[in-house]
């Protein structure tokens, strides 16, 4: 009973520092609301409003029809360029999609011959040339399936392919996107917070203070995760309620409630991570410099933007020892596809054990370092 005293009077005491701050208590809010909006909104995945040529040498009725099923959002108006305009139009990068459509295709498809377009696609912005690419190779294909069967032609496919998309029907990028960006959120600041708390204690002198109580190195550590770990915890329960639910309407399928424990659990690991890394550094900058790359390392390869069966199997290996790499793939589970404690629990279990060993390496350090503070 008097380490939870103990450990709740410091807990109170870093929630009132916390609040005192209002530059830092806006930042964050401003980054579980704005932040996560902005991200999930102003970054598209999908095709929307690219420029597209078409090099008509044909001018028939199915080469007309190609042209107008290019239509918005996903495509501009087309425009008809000559062929010797094309590698000038693209350098100048006025168009990200020239479609070259050969003299008597149509004539050549009514004889059952297979005539070849041209794509031409700027690739600088990758995203968009791989989406947009594959666009428009389903809508010449639609066309002309369409346009022989009006004149009695069989074009029925040997084997039919019928996709069903589970969890998100109409492929709504934001929707992941805001997730990632709140995954995000919550791996900064869990670590900031926490290790930003440490080193203010030494910056400001009031570590000596705590060192003339009768106060243990764990009690001090606990309170600090406690803390900050509640915090954190709030602006994600803020996240998904006002700017998930409300702003960015995504359909999260599985229980909220489920997930904060989960990300409970996460935060743990997180904050145990940060207060390790506050031990190593002396001073704020040392802790901006060294809490920054690892943040980086940790969302970037997290598995929330490339896959991690598309890494190298050494380093699929190495970030088994990442509490991100685990968080991701249960928040994923428990809100897209309604995962419960009997399919996720193996996550749960990897991210209280890194936490146990971060906290374990925190602690021992943590003790050098009030030792040479007294």
């Amino acid at each position: 009973m008097v380490w939870w005293r103990n450990v709740y009077r410091l807990a109170v005491k870093e929630l009132a520092s916390f609040l005192g701050d209002r530059v830092l208590l806006g930042f964050l809010v401003l980054s579980f609301t704005f932040m996560i909006y902005s991200e999930s909104t102003g970054i598209e995945t999908e095709v929307r409003n690219a420029n597209v040529a078409i090099v008509d040498s044909d001018n028939s009725q199915l080469s007309r029809r190609i042209r107008d099923s290019l239509l918005p959002p996903y495509f501009k108006r087309a425009a008809l360029i000559d062929r010797s305009r094309v590698d000038a139009e693209m350098d100048a990068g006025r168009f990200a999609f020239v479609l070259d459509i050969p003299p008597q295709f149509e004539a050549d498809l009514l004889r059952g011959r297979r005539p070849l377009i041209q794509l031409n696609v700027d690739a600088t912005a990758m995203t968009q040339a791989g989406v947009g690419a594959g666009y428009i190779e389903t809508i010449l294909a639609d066309e002309a399936r369409h346009y022989l069967q009006a004149r009695g032609f069989d074009t029925t496919d040997p084997v039919a392919i019928v996709v069903r998309t589970l969890f998100n029907p109409n492929l709504e990028g934001r929707w992941y996107q805001a997730v990632n960006a709140m995954i995000e959120k919550i791996t900064m600041f869990a670590m900031l917070l926490v290790g930003a708390a440490v080193i203010r204690e030494r910056e400001h002198g009031t570590i000596e203070h705590l060192l003339v109580m009768p106060l243990r190195p764990n009690e001090i550590a606990a309170a600090k995760v406690l803390a900050n770990g509640l915090v954190v915890l709030l602006a994600t329960l803020l996240a998904i309620v006002f700017t998930l639910g409300f702003l960015l309407q995504v359909p999260l399928r599985g229980s909220v409630p489920f997930f904060l424990a989960a990300t409970a659990v996460y935060l743990f690991s997180v904050t145990s991570l940060g207060i390790m890394l506050a031990t190593i550094a002396h001073t704020m900058p040392q802790f901006g410099l060294l809490a920054m790359p690892v943040f980086l390392i940790l969302n970037m390869l997290s598995g929330a933007n490339s896959p991690l069966s598309g890494m190298p199997g050494g380093l699929r290996s190495v970030l088994q020892l990442s509490p991100t790499v685990h968080f991701v793939e249960l928040a994923h589970a428990v809100l897209f596809r309604e995962a419960g404690l009997q399919i996720v629990w193996p996550r749960l279990a990897v991210m209280l054990a890194l936490g146990a060993a971060f906290l374990t390496i925190a602690l021992a350090r943590f003790r050098t370092m009030l030792a040479s503070q007294s």
